[in-house]
């Protein structure tokens, strides 16, 4: 399971530098860095800190990382993230007005 690749694209579409996520989610930016390498696995605790920063469950964080990792091993990755894009920018725009 890629879960610091997620986590580090996440952090990438909303908008967040490193130094703003990690100091959210209570953690040093070396440590998030560590993460997003993938040299360090964060735990359930943390994973739900990330979940809350992002708005949505620690279940479809999970999801979203075991999709992600079919996904790239079938080398489809950036297909995946593009669409995983859309559905939040669709999700995100549920209910405004156009002007």
């Amino acid at each position: 399971m890629k879960i610091g690749e997620v986590i580090k694209k996440l952090r990438l579409i909303y908008g967040y530098k490193a130094a703003e996520l990690s100091q959210q989610v209570d953690i040093s930016a070396s440590y998030l860095s560590e993460i997003e390498h993938g040299s360090k696995i964060p735990t359930f605790d943390l994973l739900q800190k990330f979940a809350t920063v992002y708005g949505i469950k620690l279940s479809s964080l999970i999801l979203i990382s075991e999709e992600y990792t079919d996904m790239l091993d079938k080398g489809k990755s950036e297909q995946y993230v593009r669409r995983k894009m859309l559905d939040l920018i669709n999700k995100m725009s549920e209910g405004l007005d156009e002007e």
